[in-house]
């Protein structure tokens, strides 16, 4: 009992340690005439505009747009230095900033924002070109062929677009006359439990008439048309401004549906017996990697199980998520949870 104790000495611990929080590989040009003072703040000012990328919807960025510099530096707990060479023979400083998640969470909490916790990054995509009436799905099909080489500055999703394949361009065709209806995870088969996606792009008479969004996120559907603006571009410069605004408005729908709300906790009851299988330790330094559990209470211990209260962000399957992917266990049986560690 003494052991339990030690191991969760202070009640209510913060335990994450803030990887959604952190921003690596910052590099910064150095210049006789910057000091490494100039270099910091550089790197501070660049890392949190990394950050709310990553993390806000595009409508709620502009709300942190007042924040000065010492807001931003007072943000960060830390950051790591080092210094390379780039293939110009430029010597670049490279930063690695850790912001501190309590200041963050105090900042959302006071200025009633929303972040995103992504959950499942990879998007199964597939563009659908109509051409005057004839469909272009992988011949033909600037869209598809385009589409990962177009340099996009948001890395937090990963598009994959499916290979050619005979069953894809079959189950296509045949929803041809209303593409709106194509079930996406028949489409996706082998995928059916990822974020998953359509996007018809029509054009009559050169000019881009309509984009469509068929998306299935987290098991929710969510369609979209997009307001199409053909901008005095040549045409494959156009075509690509078009792409990056398609993901754009994807990497936002998907944002969405991982919000998290500082003001709303959530809390559960959760038994963990103790073996040789389920050590306290190792629970312990699992559940530090989870961003989304906020703090753990012990409510009741003997020696032969641990009764903790957790309190976490979010949705009950995205912490059942987060917990499988660090080999633990979290499962309702009648109404007691339970954590075991896999």
């Amino acid at each position: 009992m003494i052991f339990i104790l030690v191991i969760f000495s202070k009640t209510g611990n913060v335990l994450s340690e803030n990887r959604l929080f952190d921003v690596n590989n910052i590099k910064i040009v150095n210049t006789p005439s910057k000091n490494i003072n100039n270099l910091t703040s550089q790197a501070m000012k660049k890392g949190f505009s990394v950050l709310i990328e990553r993390i806000l919807l595009k409508e709620d960025k502009k709300r942190l747009d007042d924040l000065n510099l010492s807001d931003i530096e007072e943000l960060v707990a830390y950051y790591q230095t080092f210094d390379e060479v780039d293939d110009l023979n430029k010597s670049i400083k490279v930063f690695n900033i850790f912001f501190d998640k309590a200041k963050i969470h105090n900042l959302f909490y006071k200025r009633n924002i929303l972040y995103s916790n992504l959950i499942e990054s990879e998007f199964y995509l597939l563009p659908i070109f109509k051409k005057d009436e004839e469909l272009n799905i992988y011949a033909k099909n600037f869209f598809y062929d385009r589409w990962n080489k177009v340099s996009f500055e948001s890395e937090i999703v990963d598009f994959i677009l499916p290979i050619e394949n005979i069953e894809i361009i079959q189950k296509v065709n045949k929803s041809k006359g209303n593409l709106e209806d194509l079930n996406l995870v028949n489409l996706f088969n082998e995928y059916s439990n990822k974020n998953l996606g359509i996007v018809l792009i029509t054009e009559n008479n050169s000019k881009i008439k309509k984009v469509f969004l068929k998306t299935n996120i987290l098991g929710k559907k969510i369609n979209k048309s997009l307001e199409i603006k053909n901008y005095k571009l040549e045409k494959n410069e156009l075509h690509e401004k078009i792409i990056i605004d398609i993901k754009n408005e994807l990497v936002n729908i998907v944002k969405s549906q991982n919000l998290i709300d500082i003001r709303t906790p959530s809390f559960l009851n959760a038994k963990f017996k103790i073996n040789k299988k389920n050590s306290l330790v190792g629970l312990k330094k699992r559940v530090e990697q989870i961003d989304l559990v906020e703090k753990i209470f012990i409510q009741e211990f003997n020696n032969e199980f641990v009764i903790l209260k957790i309190k976490f962000l979010g949705k009950v399957n995205n912490i059942i998520n987060e917990l499988k992917k660090e080999k633990i266990n979290l499962r309702l049986n009648g109404e007691q949870w339970s954590l075991d560690i896999i």
